[in-house]
Protein backbone atom coordinates (compact mmCIF):
# COMPACT_ATOMS: atom_id res chain seq x y z
CA UNK A 1 0.00 0.00 0.00
CA UNK A 2 1.54 3.31 -1.10
CA UNK A 3 1.62 6.35 1.15
CA UNK A 4 0.35 9.63 -0.37
CA UNK A 5 2.86 12.43 0.15
CA UNK A 6 2.93 16.18 -0.08
CA UNK A 7 6.09 16.64 -2.16
CA UNK A 8 6.64 20.16 -0.82
CA UNK A 9 6.36 19.32 2.89
CA UNK A 10 9.13 17.83 4.98
CA UNK A 11 7.91 14.57 6.58
CA UNK A 12 7.21 14.47 10.30
CA UNK A 13 9.85 12.72 12.37
CA UNK A 14 8.61 9.17 13.11
CA UNK A 15 8.18 8.01 16.66
CA UNK A 16 10.44 5.25 17.91
CA UNK A 17 7.53 2.78 17.86
CA UNK A 18 6.58 3.72 14.29
CA UNK A 19 10.16 3.26 13.12
CA UNK A 20 10.37 -0.09 14.89
CA UNK A 21 7.27 -1.29 13.03
CA UNK A 22 8.82 -0.31 9.70
CA UNK A 23 12.10 -2.07 10.54
CA UNK A 24 10.16 -5.18 11.53
CA UNK A 25 8.30 -5.06 8.20
CA UNK A 26 11.59 -4.77 6.30
CA UNK A 27 13.05 -7.66 8.29
CA UNK A 28 10.06 -9.90 7.54
CA UNK A 29 9.93 -9.04 3.83
CA UNK A 30 13.68 -8.90 3.18
CA UNK A 31 13.94 -11.72 0.66
CA UNK A 32 16.09 -11.71 -2.45
CA UNK A 33 19.52 -11.03 -1.02
CA UNK A 34 21.13 -7.60 -0.60
CA UNK A 35 19.84 -6.26 -3.92
CA UNK A 36 16.22 -6.99 -2.98
CA UNK A 37 16.68 -5.78 0.60
CA UNK A 38 18.27 -2.49 -0.44
CA UNK A 39 15.51 -1.96 -3.01
CA UNK A 40 12.90 -2.62 -0.31
CA UNK A 41 14.53 -0.12 2.05
CA UNK A 42 14.77 2.45 -0.72
CA UNK A 43 11.06 2.17 -1.44
CA UNK A 44 10.07 2.31 2.23
CA UNK A 45 12.52 4.96 3.46
CA UNK A 46 13.23 7.17 0.43
CA UNK A 47 10.22 6.98 -1.87
CA UNK A 48 7.24 6.39 0.41
CA UNK A 49 8.14 7.83 3.82
CA UNK A 50 10.96 10.16 2.78
CA UNK A 51 12.80 9.64 6.05
CA UNK A 52 16.11 9.99 4.18
CA UNK A 53 17.00 11.70 0.91
CA UNK A 54 18.13 9.89 -2.22
CA UNK A 55 21.63 11.39 -2.06
CA UNK A 56 22.08 10.59 1.62
CA UNK A 57 20.77 7.05 1.12
CA UNK A 58 23.28 6.39 -1.68
CA UNK A 59 26.11 7.95 0.29
CA UNK A 60 25.28 5.81 3.33
CA UNK A 61 25.15 2.73 1.11
CA UNK A 62 28.56 3.51 -0.36
CA UNK A 63 29.95 3.84 3.16
CA UNK A 64 28.44 0.51 4.21
CA UNK A 65 29.98 -1.15 1.16
CA UNK A 66 33.39 -0.09 2.45
CA UNK A 67 32.83 -2.19 5.56
CA UNK A 68 33.07 -5.92 6.21
CA UNK A 69 29.73 -7.59 6.80
CA UNK A 70 26.29 -7.45 5.14
CA UNK A 71 25.83 -3.96 3.70
CA UNK A 72 22.02 -4.08 3.77
CA UNK A 73 21.90 -4.78 7.53
CA UNK A 74 24.50 -2.08 8.14
CA UNK A 75 22.52 0.40 6.03
CA UNK A 76 19.44 -0.29 8.16
CA UNK A 77 21.53 0.23 11.32
CA UNK A 78 22.92 3.47 9.94
CA UNK A 79 19.52 4.95 9.06
CA UNK A 80 18.08 3.79 12.38
CA UNK A 81 20.97 5.57 14.13
CA UNK A 82 20.25 8.77 12.20
CA UNK A 83 16.60 8.68 13.21
CA UNK A 84 16.84 7.71 16.89
CA UNK A 85 20.47 7.50 17.92
CA UNK A 86 22.11 4.34 19.22
CA UNK A 87 18.86 2.69 20.32
CA UNK A 88 17.41 3.32 16.87
CA UNK A 89 20.42 1.71 15.21
CA UNK A 90 20.30 -1.30 17.52
CA UNK A 91 16.59 -1.88 16.91
CA UNK A 92 16.87 -1.39 13.14
CA UNK A 93 19.84 -3.72 12.77
CA UNK A 94 18.41 -6.34 15.10
CA UNK A 95 14.95 -6.45 13.51
CA UNK A 96 16.59 -6.72 10.11
CA UNK A 97 18.27 -9.97 11.21
CA UNK A 98 15.90 -11.46 13.79
CA UNK A 99 13.13 -12.93 11.57
CA UNK A 100 15.63 -14.65 9.31
CA UNK A 101 17.61 -15.98 12.27
CA UNK A 102 14.51 -17.55 13.83
CA UNK A 103 13.67 -19.24 10.53
CA UNK A 104 17.22 -20.47 9.83
CA UNK A 105 17.48 -21.78 13.40
CA UNK A 106 14.30 -23.83 12.99
CA UNK A 107 15.39 -25.10 9.57
CA UNK A 108 18.86 -26.01 10.89
CA UNK A 109 17.33 -28.03 13.73
CA UNK A 110 15.00 -29.86 11.33
CA UNK A 111 17.89 -30.54 8.99
CA UNK A 112 20.12 -31.92 11.74
CA UNK A 113 17.36 -34.11 13.19
CA UNK A 114 15.89 -35.46 9.94
CA UNK A 115 18.94 -35.54 7.69
CA UNK A 116 18.56 -39.26 7.03
CA UNK A 117 15.01 -38.95 5.73
CA UNK A 118 14.78 -39.92 2.05
CA UNK A 119 12.29 -37.16 1.23
CA UNK A 120 14.59 -34.52 2.74
CA UNK A 121 17.53 -35.73 0.66
CA UNK A 122 15.36 -35.47 -2.46
CA UNK A 123 14.20 -31.99 -1.46
CA UNK A 124 17.76 -30.75 -1.11
CA UNK A 125 18.75 -32.50 -4.31
CA UNK A 126 16.45 -30.06 -6.10
CA UNK A 127 17.40 -27.05 -3.99
CA UNK A 128 21.10 -27.54 -4.73
CA UNK A 129 20.42 -27.23 -8.44
CA UNK A 130 18.61 -23.94 -7.86
CA UNK A 131 21.41 -22.65 -5.63
CA UNK A 132 23.93 -23.21 -8.41
CA UNK A 133 21.85 -21.08 -10.79
CA UNK A 134 21.39 -18.40 -8.11
CA UNK A 135 25.13 -18.18 -7.44
CA UNK A 136 25.81 -17.81 -11.17
CA UNK A 137 23.18 -15.05 -11.32
CA UNK A 138 24.91 -13.29 -8.41
CA UNK A 139 28.21 -13.58 -10.27
CA UNK A 140 26.76 -11.89 -13.35
CA UNK A 141 25.01 -9.21 -11.30
CA UNK A 142 28.12 -8.26 -9.34
CA UNK A 143 30.28 -8.55 -12.45
CA UNK A 144 28.18 -6.03 -14.39
CA UNK A 145 28.65 -3.53 -11.57
CA UNK A 146 32.29 -4.19 -10.78
CA UNK A 147 34.02 -4.92 -14.12
CA UNK A 148 34.29 -1.50 -15.74
CA UNK A 149 37.68 -1.69 -17.45
CA UNK A 150 40.56 -4.05 -18.19
CA UNK A 151 42.17 -3.31 -14.84
CA UNK A 152 39.15 -4.41 -12.81
CA UNK A 153 38.86 -7.50 -15.03
CA UNK A 154 42.51 -8.29 -14.27
CA UNK A 155 41.93 -7.91 -10.52
CA UNK A 156 38.95 -10.28 -10.72
CA UNK A 157 40.95 -12.84 -12.70
CA UNK A 158 43.88 -12.62 -10.28
CA UNK A 159 41.57 -13.15 -7.31
CA UNK A 160 40.02 -16.22 -8.93
CA UNK A 161 43.40 -17.77 -9.81
CA UNK A 162 44.81 -17.05 -6.36
CA UNK A 163 41.90 -18.92 -4.77
CA UNK A 164 41.31 -21.72 -7.25
CA UNK A 165 44.88 -22.63 -8.24
CA UNK A 166 47.03 -21.49 -5.34
CA UNK A 167 44.63 -21.83 -2.40
CA UNK A 168 45.49 -18.35 -1.12
CA UNK A 169 43.49 -17.53 2.04
CA UNK A 170 40.42 -15.43 1.31
CA UNK A 171 41.33 -12.62 3.77
CA UNK A 172 44.65 -12.09 1.98
CA UNK A 173 42.88 -11.81 -1.37
CA UNK A 174 40.53 -9.13 -0.01
CA UNK A 175 43.27 -7.20 1.78
CA UNK A 176 45.56 -7.40 -1.24
CA UNK A 177 42.87 -6.06 -3.56
CA UNK A 178 42.07 -3.24 -1.16
CA UNK A 179 45.72 -2.24 -0.92
CA UNK A 180 46.10 -2.26 -4.71
CA UNK A 181 43.00 -0.09 -5.08
CA UNK A 182 44.04 2.32 -2.33
CA UNK A 183 47.53 2.90 -3.70
CA UNK A 184 46.42 2.80 -7.33
CA UNK A 185 43.72 5.40 -6.80
CA UNK A 186 46.27 7.79 -5.38
CA UNK A 187 48.33 7.50 -8.57
CA UNK A 188 45.60 6.97 -11.21
CA UNK A 189 42.21 7.83 -9.68
CA UNK A 190 40.44 7.66 -13.05
CA UNK A 191 41.15 3.91 -13.21
CA UNK A 192 39.97 3.04 -9.70
CA UNK A 193 37.11 5.45 -9.02
CA UNK A 194 33.86 3.97 -7.75
CA UNK A 195 30.81 4.22 -9.95
CA UNK A 196 28.33 6.89 -9.03
CA UNK A 197 24.79 6.03 -8.09
CA UNK A 198 21.85 7.13 -10.27
CA UNK A 199 19.23 9.22 -8.47
CA UNK A 200 15.80 7.60 -8.48
CA UNK A 201 13.59 10.01 -6.57
CA UNK A 202 15.14 13.51 -6.79
CA UNK A 203 13.37 16.70 -5.83
CA UNK A 204 11.39 15.47 -2.83
CA UNK A 205 11.78 17.06 0.58
CA UNK A 206 13.18 14.53 3.05
CA UNK A 207 13.50 14.37 6.81
CA UNK A 208 17.21 13.50 6.62
CA UNK A 209 18.84 15.43 3.78
CA UNK A 210 22.43 16.04 2.74
CA UNK A 211 23.03 18.74 5.33
CA UNK A 212 21.60 16.68 8.19
CA UNK A 213 24.07 16.33 11.08
CA UNK A 214 23.44 13.81 13.84
CA UNK A 215 26.58 13.66 15.96
CA UNK A 216 29.97 15.29 15.91
CA UNK A 217 32.92 12.89 15.84
CA UNK A 218 35.24 12.93 18.82
CA UNK A 219 38.00 10.80 20.28
CA UNK A 220 36.07 10.33 23.53
CA UNK A 221 33.00 9.08 21.70
CA UNK A 222 35.08 6.72 19.53
CA UNK A 223 36.81 5.26 22.59
CA UNK A 224 33.46 4.70 24.29
CA UNK A 225 31.98 2.98 21.23
CA UNK A 226 35.00 0.68 20.85
CA UNK A 227 34.97 -0.16 24.56
CA UNK A 228 31.23 -0.93 24.74
CA UNK A 229 30.83 -2.86 21.50
CA UNK A 230 34.21 -4.52 21.76
CA UNK A 231 33.21 -5.80 25.20
CA UNK A 232 29.88 -7.05 23.84
CA UNK A 233 31.69 -8.79 20.99
CA UNK A 234 33.94 -10.67 23.43
CA UNK A 235 31.28 -11.22 26.11
CA UNK A 236 30.52 -14.86 25.11
CA UNK A 237 34.05 -15.80 26.18
CA UNK A 238 33.02 -15.10 29.79
CA UNK A 239 30.64 -18.06 29.50
CA UNK A 240 32.64 -20.33 27.18
CA UNK A 241 36.00 -20.36 28.94
CA UNK A 242 34.80 -21.08 32.53
CA UNK A 243 32.39 -23.78 31.35
CA UNK A 244 34.42 -25.52 28.63
CA UNK A 245 37.98 -24.14 28.65
CA UNK A 246 39.77 -22.76 25.63
CA UNK A 247 39.95 -25.79 23.33
CA UNK A 248 36.37 -26.69 22.36
CA UNK A 249 33.88 -26.30 19.55
CA UNK A 250 32.39 -23.10 20.97
CA UNK A 251 35.84 -21.54 21.21
CA UNK A 252 36.62 -22.53 17.62
CA UNK A 253 33.27 -21.12 16.45
CA UNK A 254 33.90 -17.86 18.31
CA UNK A 255 37.39 -17.42 16.87
CA UNK A 256 36.63 -18.45 13.30
CA UNK A 257 33.45 -16.45 12.82
CA UNK A 258 34.91 -13.42 14.61
CA UNK A 259 37.62 -13.47 11.93
CA UNK A 260 34.95 -13.78 9.25
CA UNK A 261 33.17 -10.70 10.61
CA UNK A 262 36.32 -8.69 9.95
CA UNK A 263 37.05 -9.89 6.40
CA UNK A 264 33.57 -10.46 4.88
CA UNK A 265 33.89 -7.76 2.21
CA UNK A 266 31.58 -8.35 -0.72
CA UNK A 267 28.77 -10.11 1.10
CA UNK A 268 27.93 -13.73 1.79
CA UNK A 269 28.71 -15.14 -1.67
CA UNK A 270 32.25 -13.78 -1.46
CA UNK A 271 33.05 -15.41 1.90
CA UNK A 272 31.20 -18.70 1.49
CA UNK A 273 33.94 -20.44 -0.47
CA UNK A 274 36.43 -19.75 2.30
CA UNK A 275 33.94 -20.73 5.02
CA UNK A 276 33.14 -23.92 3.14
CA UNK A 277 36.81 -24.76 2.77
CA UNK A 278 37.57 -24.24 6.45
CA UNK A 279 34.34 -25.73 7.84
CA UNK A 280 34.64 -28.82 5.62
CA UNK A 281 38.37 -29.44 5.34
CA UNK A 282 39.79 -27.51 8.27
CA UNK A 283 37.37 -28.18 11.13
CA UNK A 284 35.38 -31.12 9.73
CA UNK A 285 32.10 -29.59 10.90
CA UNK A 286 30.15 -30.65 7.77
CA UNK A 287 30.66 -32.00 4.27
CA UNK A 288 30.49 -30.13 0.92
CA UNK A 289 26.93 -31.21 0.18
CA UNK A 290 25.75 -29.97 3.56
CA UNK A 291 27.35 -26.58 2.90
CA UNK A 292 25.33 -26.26 -0.29
CA UNK A 293 22.22 -27.37 1.63
CA UNK A 294 22.85 -24.55 4.11
CA UNK A 295 22.99 -21.96 1.36
CA UNK A 296 19.71 -23.35 0.01
CA UNK A 297 18.14 -22.90 3.44
CA UNK A 298 19.45 -19.35 3.73
CA UNK A 299 18.07 -18.47 0.27
CA UNK A 300 14.55 -19.32 1.49
CA UNK A 301 14.67 -17.02 4.53
CA UNK A 302 14.36 -13.24 4.91
CA UNK A 303 17.32 -11.21 6.11
CA UNK A 304 21.01 -11.33 5.22
CA UNK A 305 22.22 -14.35 3.27
CA UNK A 306 25.20 -14.48 5.63
CA UNK A 307 22.81 -16.12 8.11
CA UNK A 308 24.01 -19.34 6.46
CA UNK A 309 26.88 -19.03 8.94
CA UNK A 310 24.36 -19.61 11.75
CA UNK A 311 23.50 -22.94 10.12
CA UNK A 312 27.20 -23.87 10.06
CA UNK A 313 27.56 -22.93 13.74
CA UNK A 314 24.50 -25.01 14.58
CA UNK A 315 25.84 -28.16 12.90
CA UNK A 316 29.32 -27.66 14.37
CA UNK A 317 27.99 -27.62 17.94
CA UNK A 318 25.25 -30.20 17.30
CA UNK A 319 27.89 -32.75 16.28
CA UNK A 320 30.29 -31.92 19.12
CA UNK A 321 27.94 -31.04 22.00
CA UNK A 322 30.60 -31.25 24.77
CA UNK A 323 28.29 -32.99 27.23
CA UNK A 324 25.22 -30.90 26.40
CA UNK A 325 22.07 -32.10 24.72
CA UNK A 326 22.94 -31.97 20.99
CA UNK A 327 19.93 -29.81 20.11
CA UNK A 328 20.73 -27.35 22.90
CA UNK A 329 24.37 -27.27 21.83
CA UNK A 330 23.28 -26.57 18.25
CA UNK A 331 21.07 -23.68 19.31
CA UNK A 332 23.91 -22.22 21.38
CA UNK A 333 26.30 -22.66 18.45
CA UNK A 334 23.92 -20.82 16.11
CA UNK A 335 23.39 -18.03 18.66
CA UNK A 336 27.13 -17.67 19.18
CA UNK A 337 27.81 -17.55 15.45
CA UNK A 338 25.11 -14.95 14.89
CA UNK A 339 26.37 -12.86 17.81
CA UNK A 340 29.97 -12.66 16.61
CA UNK A 341 28.84 -12.11 13.02
CA UNK A 342 26.55 -9.14 13.65
CA UNK A 343 27.76 -7.41 16.82
CA UNK A 344 30.84 -6.17 14.92
CA UNK A 345 28.49 -4.65 12.31
CA UNK A 346 27.08 -2.36 14.99
CA UNK A 347 30.60 -1.46 16.03
CA UNK A 348 31.60 -0.44 12.50
CA UNK A 349 28.50 1.74 12.05
CA UNK A 350 28.45 3.45 15.44
CA UNK A 351 32.19 4.08 15.27
CA UNK A 352 32.36 5.36 11.72
CA UNK A 353 28.99 7.03 11.10
CA UNK A 354 30.02 10.45 12.49
CA UNK A 355 32.94 10.45 10.04
CA UNK A 356 30.83 9.60 6.99
CA UNK A 357 30.80 13.17 5.69
CA UNK A 358 34.58 13.25 5.88
CA UNK A 359 34.72 10.21 3.57
CA UNK A 360 32.97 12.02 0.74
CA UNK A 361 35.21 12.47 -2.23
CA UNK A 362 38.03 10.40 -0.74
CA UNK A 363 39.47 8.92 -3.93
CA UNK A 364 41.83 6.49 -2.20
CA UNK A 365 39.04 4.85 -0.21
CA UNK A 366 36.80 4.75 -3.27
CA UNK A 367 39.62 3.05 -5.15
CA UNK A 368 40.02 0.45 -2.40
CA UNK A 369 36.29 -0.29 -2.56
CA UNK A 370 36.34 -0.56 -6.37
CA UNK A 371 39.27 -3.00 -6.29
CA UNK A 372 37.69 -5.13 -3.55
CA UNK A 373 34.42 -5.23 -5.49
CA UNK A 374 36.31 -6.39 -8.60
CA UNK A 375 38.13 -9.08 -6.59
CA UNK A 376 34.76 -10.25 -5.25
CA UNK A 377 33.81 -11.21 -8.82
CA UNK A 378 36.72 -13.64 -8.88
CA UNK A 379 35.82 -14.90 -5.42
CA UNK A 380 32.21 -15.59 -6.44
CA UNK A 381 33.43 -17.31 -9.63
CA UNK A 382 35.51 -19.62 -7.44
CA UNK A 383 32.44 -20.28 -5.28
CA UNK A 384 30.26 -20.98 -8.33
CA UNK A 385 32.80 -23.45 -9.69
CA UNK A 386 33.18 -25.16 -6.30
CA UNK A 387 29.41 -25.47 -5.89
CA UNK A 388 28.90 -26.53 -9.49
CA UNK A 389 31.38 -29.38 -9.30
CA UNK A 390 29.85 -30.69 -6.08
CA UNK A 391 26.31 -30.44 -7.47
CA UNK A 392 26.70 -32.13 -10.85
CA UNK A 393 29.38 -34.68 -9.93
CA UNK A 394 29.00 -37.36 -7.29
CA UNK A 395 32.74 -37.48 -6.56
CA UNK A 396 35.08 -34.47 -6.42
CA UNK A 397 38.67 -34.68 -5.23
CA UNK A 398 41.78 -32.53 -4.92
CA UNK A 399 44.48 -32.48 -7.58
CA UNK A 400 47.98 -31.17 -6.91
CA UNK A 401 50.44 -30.28 -9.69
CA UNK A 402 53.59 -28.67 -8.35
CA UNK A 403 52.59 -25.47 -6.53
CA UNK A 404 49.05 -25.73 -7.87
CA UNK A 405 46.26 -27.32 -5.83
CA UNK A 406 42.68 -27.35 -7.09
CA UNK A 407 39.48 -29.38 -7.02
CA UNK A 408 38.88 -31.81 -9.87
CA UNK A 409 35.84 -34.04 -10.54
CA UNK A 410 35.71 -37.71 -11.37
CA UNK A 411 34.14 -37.41 -14.83
CA UNK A 412 32.65 -40.88 -14.59
CA UNK A 413 30.56 -39.69 -11.62
CA UNK A 414 28.59 -37.10 -13.63
CA UNK A 415 25.08 -36.80 -12.15
CA UNK A 416 22.82 -36.30 -15.18
CA UNK A 417 19.60 -35.66 -13.17
CA UNK A 418 21.42 -32.94 -11.19
CA UNK A 419 22.72 -31.41 -14.41
CA UNK A 420 19.21 -31.42 -15.87
CA UNK A 421 17.71 -29.78 -12.76
CA UNK A 422 20.44 -27.13 -12.78
CA UNK A 423 19.63 -26.36 -16.41
CA UNK A 424 15.91 -26.06 -15.62
CA UNK A 425 16.65 -23.72 -12.70
CA UNK A 426 18.89 -21.61 -14.93
CA UNK A 427 16.17 -21.30 -17.58
CA UNK A 428 13.60 -20.31 -14.95
CA UNK A 429 15.92 -17.68 -13.48
CA UNK A 430 17.55 -16.23 -16.60
CA UNK A 431 15.06 -16.85 -19.40
CA UNK A 432 11.71 -16.75 -17.63
CA UNK A 433 13.02 -14.20 -15.08
CA UNK A 434 11.26 -15.82 -12.15
CA UNK A 435 12.20 -14.68 -8.66
CA UNK A 436 14.48 -16.61 -6.32
CA UNK A 437 11.66 -18.07 -4.22
CA UNK A 438 9.67 -19.42 -7.23
CA UNK A 439 12.86 -20.94 -8.66
CA UNK A 440 13.62 -22.60 -5.33
CA UNK A 441 10.03 -23.88 -5.14
CA UNK A 442 10.15 -25.37 -8.64
CA UNK A 443 13.52 -26.99 -8.00
CA UNK A 444 12.39 -28.43 -4.68
CA UNK A 445 9.27 -29.93 -6.27
CA UNK A 446 11.31 -31.46 -9.10
CA UNK A 447 13.77 -32.84 -6.57
CA UNK A 448 10.97 -34.55 -4.66
CA UNK A 449 9.62 -35.95 -7.94
CA UNK A 450 13.06 -37.24 -8.89
CA UNK A 451 13.34 -38.96 -5.49
CA UNK A 452 9.93 -40.57 -5.94
CA UNK A 453 11.12 -42.11 -9.23
CA UNK A 454 14.48 -43.01 -7.66
CA UNK A 455 16.53 -40.84 -10.04
CA UNK A 456 17.58 -38.30 -7.42
CA UNK A 457 20.65 -38.13 -5.20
Amino acid sequence: MSIELDVDATPIHPSFAEAARVWAKIGLLGFGGPAGQIALMHRELVEERRWISEARFLHALNYCMLLPGPEAQQLATYVGWLLHGTRGGVVAGTLFVLPGFVVILALSAAYALFLDATWLASLFFGLKAAVLAIVVEALLRVGRRAIRNELSLGIAAAAFLALFLFNVPFPLVVLGAGLIGYLGARARPELFGAAAGRPVAPGLASLIDDDFAHAEPSVARAVKVVAVWGALWCAPLLLIVPAFGWSNTFGAVFGFFSLMSVVTFGGAYAVLAYVAQQAVEGFGWLNPGEMIDGLALAETTPGPLVLVLSYVGFLAAFRAPMGLDPLLAGVLGALLTTWVTFVPCFLWIFLGAPYVEQLRGNKALSGALAAITAAVVGVILNLALWFGLHVIFREVGALRVGPLAFVAPDWSSLNLPALALSAIAAVALFRLRLGILPVLGIAAALGLAAGAFEVGP
